[in-house]
């Protein structure tokens, strides 16, 4: 797994190399979203077959909105139909978490939300665990 940070997020390390995983820790601007998306898209190019993904919003305090205009960020999403099995969400505010629940049955990725609390399920819906720094 190659490592991403920008601004207030940052790649987790896992044991698990086909495992892209994330945190987003304060407020996320467009610069981040944007640079983000740039990373996944690379990542979509070099893989060979499906990842998987996990977003730890647990610490994340805000996100702009407009950054899912940006053409690199609707790019990746798109492409996260093909090129995701499955995406697990820690900490998703109430509305997102009942976006990604919807999604799961209308998009071809597996995609769960998880309370803060249930951390540890997440990880193992995506086959991983968190290597290194806590």
């Amino acid at each position: 797994m190659s490592t991403f940070q920008h601004g207030s997020i940052k790649s987790i390390a896992t044991d698990n190399p086909r495992v892209h995983a994330f945190e987003i820790v304060g407020h996320a601007d467009d610069d981040d979203v944007e640079a983000m998306a740039e990373h996944m898209n690379e990542v979509f190019d070099r893989a060979d077959g499906k990842v998987d993904m996990l977003l730890d919003l647990s610490a994340m305090t805000g996100r702009d909105l407009d950054a899912i205009f940006d053409g690199d960020v609707l790019k990746a999403q798109v492409r996260s139909w093909t090129k995701v099995g499955k995406y697990a969400v820690i900490g998703a505010p109430k509305n997102a978490a009942k976006m990604i629940e919807w999604a799961d049955n209308v998009i071809p990725v597996e995609a769960k939300a998880f309370e803060v609390d249930k951390a540890n399920e997440a990880w193992a819906f995506v086959s991983a665990a968190r290597i290194g720094q806590v």
